[in-house]
């Protein structure tokens, strides 16, 4: 997602090594790639790669095969350096790391050493494997090459939901935040909206990449900041706590178009193309149930009241009319080639392709997992709009016989809570023996 924002794309011969923290990938230029470092809360540095291999020997043949003439500009007599070791899954003394910085001597280094402030950093990187019990006493793949940027891990600190100011129940972790808007490929200007606001935690991440944001959520309480607080030792929220709040904690109030009460289900907009990306965490009804307007027909009991006077009759939103609402909604309401990033919960024994839903403006461009439990997990989907949308579209799922396959998903609540049970019924039974 971010290489295509930045005007680029993964080649062929990509090589994605998934059991490894290293990656080599066919980057077009060197600001393509610093782009890149700006976004990503993943990956931890970009370097310019000039040898690599499975021993020291094939690293040194590497490099010894890398032009000279593009390592010359960064090894001029004027210029100043220094060589930084980073060993993955081990530990190495001063004294291994100088032995190995020395044996590089070969490279036709001009500059001076300067540990404090170089012009140029260079780093040996070592791959020891994933196993932490068993640890090669020589790394299985070497690397060497020229620093060109970091990417934006302390976002994940400095966004902590720790330090926030206003938090729900479920509040979105802020790493995950900035994943999705990514996936979302959120670029400044962008108007990008959150159907299941909540406490507002997806906003916050795109305001940071320069879009402005605006959402909407069926509880009253929580979109004007009332009622209990989720923060321990806190009782009630205070007066200061709301949506605006958090943004305004970081600077971000300009980006804030505004938060509605109002049902997701229920249309409320002007037609028309309006928001460049929708970026949001449907209710799974774990810890907040998915709810939707009800009438008065509908049972008296379900009547709630908030402050200030503020009644609505809600009625149970079942998980696979909620997902389907969406992607309608994305269809209609996003501009063309605008992206709908979403989480839908799963219980794996059952889960197959199928039970992702499809619709036929949209194109699913990714599909990852993030495990809760051994049988739950969940997965953020990621789709981008390609056709118009027309009347036709809305309901066309309904037609053609893939809509019973995501049925499904409305028993997950019942699914997620029986595999606590038996494992809580396991560990009585352990304890017993």
């Amino acid at each position: 997602s971010l290489l295509s924002l930045c005007g680029g794309q993964f080649s062929g011969e990509q090589e994605i090594r998934v059991n490894s923290p290293f990656w080599i990938l066919n980057i077009p230029s060197e600001e393509m790639a610093r782009g890149l470092m700006k976004r990503t809360v993943c990956a931890k540095s970009i370097f310019e790669l000039w040898g690599h291999g499975r021993s020291a020997g094939e690293l040194y043949a590497s490099l010894k095969n890398y032009p000279t003439d593009k390592m010359l500009p960064y090894l001029q007599s004027d210029s100043t350096y220094k060589v930084h070791i980073h060993t993955f899954n081990k530990t190495l003394t001063q004294a291994q790391k100088i032995k190995k910085i020395d044996a590089l001597e070969f490279l036709p280094f001009k500059g001076k050493v300067n540990l404090k402030n170089p012009e140029h950093i260079f780093w040996i990187l070592e791959d020891y494997g994933m196993n932490p019990n068993d640890v090669p006493e020589e790394p299985i793949h070497l690397y060497f090459g020229r620093w060109i940027a970091d990417g934006q891990r302390e976002l994940i600190e400095s966004y902590s939901v720790k330090k926030r100011h206003f938090i729900g129940n479920t509040s979105m972790d802020a790493c995950l935040s900035f994943i999705m808007a990514n996936h979302g490929r959120v670029k400044p200007n962008d108007i990008v909206y959150d159907p299941f606001v909540g406490t507002g935690g997806l906003l916050i991440s795109s305001a940071h990449f320069g879009a402005y944001v605006c959402g909407t959520d069926i509880d009253y309480n929580t979109i004007h900041g009332l009622g209990k607080a989720s923060r321990k030792n806190q009782k009630w929220r205070g007066p200061d706590e709301n949506i605006r709040a958090n943004l305004r904690q970081y600077g971000l109030e300009k980006y804030y178009l505004d938060a509605l009460v109002a049902d997701s289900s229920r249309p409320i907009w002007r037609k028309g193309m309006l928001f460049d990306a929708i970026i949001t965490d449907p209710p799974y009804g774990i810890r907040e149930a998915p709810r939707r307007m009800g009438s008065q027909k509908e049972t008296v009991k379900s009547v709630e009241r908030s402050t200030e006077n503020h009644f609505f009759v809600s009625s149970s939103y079942h998980l696979s009319d909620i997902f389907f609402d969406l992607l309608k909604f994305g269809a209609e309401y996003l501009v063309m080639g605008g992206r709908l990033v979403y989480w839908l919960p799963i219980y794996r024994p059952e889960y197959t392709e199928e039970s992702i839903p499809r619709h036929p403006c949209l194109k699913l461009i990714s599909n990852c997992e993030q495990l809760l439990s051994s049988h739950t997990s969940r997965r953020l989907i990621t789709m981008e709009k390609v056709k118009e949308f027309k009347d036709q579209d809305g309901n066309s799922y309904l037609l053609d016989g893939q809509y019973m396959p995501y049925r499904g998903h409305n028993s997950f609540r019942e699914k997620y809570f029986s595999g606590v049970t038996k494992r809580i019924a396991k560990e009585e039974k352990d304890n017993q023996k």
